[in-house]
């Protein structure tokens, strides 16, 4: 029974696999739109750092031994505010293009830097301003630099970043169950479905589902994860059991780890 719920399609690849394509590789388009979130990043980053520069011009003027003006502090403690906005702004750019354009947990130092770049723009951002003002004895803008800089962080950091290999494991199950990558989600959801009139998102509440491909869910939501009732409800009516599930997933990730065995030595040519 189809859902009578407006159903929109994302653009993406949702096409089956026969297996000869097991690593995940985002499309021309994925890596297009990735590339101009990065850019809207850095631009911000960059504006945040010069206000944090700024910020620490006027500190710089001023005399350890003599207090800042209410209006310079005011003054100050707005730049520092408009720095914190700047971060993390251009850190959730960033962290959306990562979704279109995720990088490998093979590459452990390239993974963590490309994700938790917002986290050192933060201290970058902030902690200079936050020892000149101790040291200039200003305390009290010392302290809420310091606070801007954690929650700054906070706010920058991932906290579920996305890698090839985990969209390559989605959608390896997906397509193990379903025979093709064609999920739908909804915007206030937090799993995606494999069957569109599915009760939990087929709901009086829902408007409008998403249909697209695993990384199509991942791009539009950070969705994760799979509804254990659809799986259920496939793996019912293909007569598929838990064991059949699990060696078509390993299958295809022992095909992933080969293709990258592969791709490794003409990557160093």
């Amino acid at each position: 029974m189809a859902t009578n719920k407006k159903v929109t399609r994302v653009s993406g690849d949702s096409s089956a696999t026969d297996g000869s394509r097991p690593a995940f590789v985002p499309t021309a388009e994925a890596k297009g739109q990735a590339g101009k979130f990065r850019i809207y990043g850095i631009i911000l980053w960059i504006l945040a750092v010069v206000a944090e520069v700024i910020a620490m011009l006027i500190l710089f003027k001023k005399d350890p031994e003599i207090a800042l003006s209410t209006g310079n502090r005011v003054l100050l403690i707005a730049i520092l505010l408009v720095d914190l906005v700047l971060l993390i702004v251009g850190s959730s750019f960033w962290k959306k293009a990562n979704r279109f354009d995720p990088a490998s947990k093979q590459n452990a130092p390239k993974f963590f830097f490309q994700n938790q770049l917002g986290v050192v723009v933060a201290v970058t951002a902030f902690l200079p301003v936050v020892i000149l003002a101790f040291i200039k004895k200003e305390y009290l803008v010392g302290a809420i630099a310091a606070l801007f800089m954690v929650g700054g962080g906070a706010a920058s950091a991932d906290y579920n970043a996305p890698s090839q290999e985990e969209y390559a494991a989605q959608t390896s199950e997906v397509e193990a169950l379903t025979g093709g990558n064609f999920v739908y989600w909804t915007k206030s959801g937090s799993k995606f479905h494999l069957y569109n009139d599915c009760r939990y998102i087929n709901t009086s509440k829902t408007t409008e589902i998403f249909e697209g491909s695993v990384a199509d869910a991942r791009k539009e939501k950070n969705i994760t994860e799979l509804c254990s009732a659809c799986k259920s409800k496939v793996m019912k009516e293909k007569g598929i059991t838990d064991e059949q599930l699990q060696q078509a997933e390993s299958a295809a990730q022992n095909a992933l780890e080969k293709s990258k065995e592969t791709e490794t030595p003409s990557s160093k040519e």
